[in-house]
C-alpha cells in the first residue's frame, strides 16, 4: 500500500456516500466512525477515529496526512490500530503522542431486564428544567473518566454531551441517583451514553435500573441495537447488572 492510495475528503456526505454501506454493515464495530461522522455533519466536531489498521496500513495513512501538513488532537481506534498509528505518526512527524489506554468493551443489550430486587425509586427523563443538574453530573461523569473537557451553560453545546437525551432514577424522596444519556439513532442502533452514579449511592442496583429504563425507551424508538461501552478497569460498571449479550 501507498501513501497516495488514501482517499481523503472533508465532505461528510461524501464519505459516506463511498464508505457508508460498510461501516453500516457492521454498524456496532463501527459505531465510533458512524457517530464522529454524525458529529462532524451536525456541529464540525473535530476527531479522528480509526477503523482497525496493519501496521503498513497506519503508517500509509500516517505518512499521507503528515505530508499535506494535517495536526491530529487526537485519534480513536483499537489499542493495536492506536498504537501503530502513533508510532507511525511519531516517525512522520517527531511528534510524541501520548496513549490513553482505556479498556473498554462493547456491549450489544439484550432484553432489557433490571437488577432483582428492583431499586426504590423511578426512572425521571429530564427536560431543559433540569438543564444545570444535567451539566453537573456530565462534569462529574467527565472528571470520573477522565475527560479533559468543560461543562457548563457556556461550553455544553460545544461537547457531546449536549446532543444526549438523560434519564434519572430518583429515589422516592427525590434524591437523584444515577444518570444514563441516549446517543441518537445512527446506523438503526442508540448508544447508551452515558452512565453514572455519584460514589456514594454505588452497588445499590441503580445503574442497571436506569439502563434498563433507557434502553427499553431507545427499544420501543427502533432502534434494531441498543449498545453500550463499558470500562473494564473499573470496578463498579453496571453492565453486570442487566442482561447483555
Amino acid at each position: 500500500m501507498r501513501p497516495d492510495d488514501w482517499y481523503l475528503t472533508e465532505d461528510v456526505d461524501g464519505l459516506l456516500a463511498r464508505a457508508g454501506d460498510f461501516l453500516r454493515s457492521r454498524p456496532g464495530p463501527h459505531i465510533m466512525q458512524l457517530t464522529w461522522a454524525e458529529r462532524v455533519r451536525t456541529r464540525g466536531a473535530d476527531a479522528f477515529a480509526l477503523s482497525p489498521l496493519t501496521p503498513e496500513q497506519a503508517d500509509c495513512l500516517a505518512a499521507r496526512l503528515a505530508a499535506l501538513g494535517h495536526s491530529l488532537p487526537s485519534v480513536s481506534a483499537d489499542h493495536g490500530s492506536a498504537t501503530a498509528f502513533a508510532e507511525a505518526w511519531q516517525r512522520h512527524t517527531g511528534a510524541t503522542p501520548k496513549l490513553r489506554d482505556t479498556r473498554l468493551r462493547l456491549y450489544r443489550l439484550d432484553t432489557p431486564t433490571p437488577p432483582e430486587p428492583l431499586p426504590v425509586g423511578r426512572g425521571r427523563v429530564l427536560s431543559e428544567q433540569d438543564l444545570e443538574q444535567v451539566m453537573y453530573w456530565c462534569a462529574e461523569f467527565a472528571k470520573a473518566v477522565g475527560e479533559d473537557v468543560s461543562i457548563d451553560a457556556d461550553t455544553r453545546a460545544d461537547t457531546r454531551f449536549a446532543e444526549k437525551r438523560y434519564t434519572l432514577w430518583e429515589t422516592p424522596d427525590g434524591t437523584p441517583a444515577p444518570i444514563a444519556g441516549l446517543n441518537p439513532m445512527i446506523g438503526g442502533q442508540i448508544q447508551v451514553d452515558i452512565v453514572y452514579t455519584p460514589p456514594g449511592l454505588r452497588g445499590r442496583g441503580y445503574a442497571g435500573a436506569v439502563t434498563a429504563e433507557v434502553s427499553r425507551a431507545a427499544l420501543a424508538e427502533g432502534a434494531r441495537d441498543v449498545v453500550l461501552f463499558a470500562d473494564l478497569s473499573h470496578p463498579t460498571s453496571g453492565c453486570d447488572r442487566i442482561a447483555v449479550e
